[in-house]
């Protein structure tokens, strides 16, 4: 299906719109911008960015999905900044929502704190 057409069943989905002070916002992934729009969509377009933390080392969801479909980079913590710069930029992969992406990434991240469970007792 093209992109077009797509577009036309995808944006009335009311699984990721939110509405709020006269605007349709969305929080689908890989949507930088977080507007329900054709050119920022996350899920219909060809070529997308998407920033996330990586979490730990568990098992991956959805093993029936084709691999091609979605190729995910792993960047160092401490270098993030440069390689999305790098990435974006230099390769003229989307150089639209490379200000989104850098400011998606300089947001701090929370750590999850695990709570320690008393011993019990007999």
């Amino acid at each position: 299906m093209s992109a077009h057409l797509q577009w036309m069943v995808v944006r009335n989905c009311p699984g990721f719109l939110i509405k709020r002070n006269k605007q349709t916002y969305s929080t689908e992934p890989n949507n930088l911008k977080a507007r329900n729009s054709f050119r920022y969509n996350g899920l219909i377009r060809c070529k997308t960015v998407g920033v996330a933390c990586s979490g730990g080392h568990g098992r991956r969801c959805g093993q029936r999905t084709p691999a091609a479909s979605c190729v995910r980079t792993v960047i160092n913590k401490n270098a993030r900044f440069s390689g999305l710069k790098h990435m974006i930029c230099k390769n003229k992969y989307r150089p639209d929502l490379k200000a989104s992406a850098i400011l998606r990434s300089q947001k701090p991240v929370m750590v999850k704190r695990t709570r320690t469970r008393p011993t019990k007792s007999f």
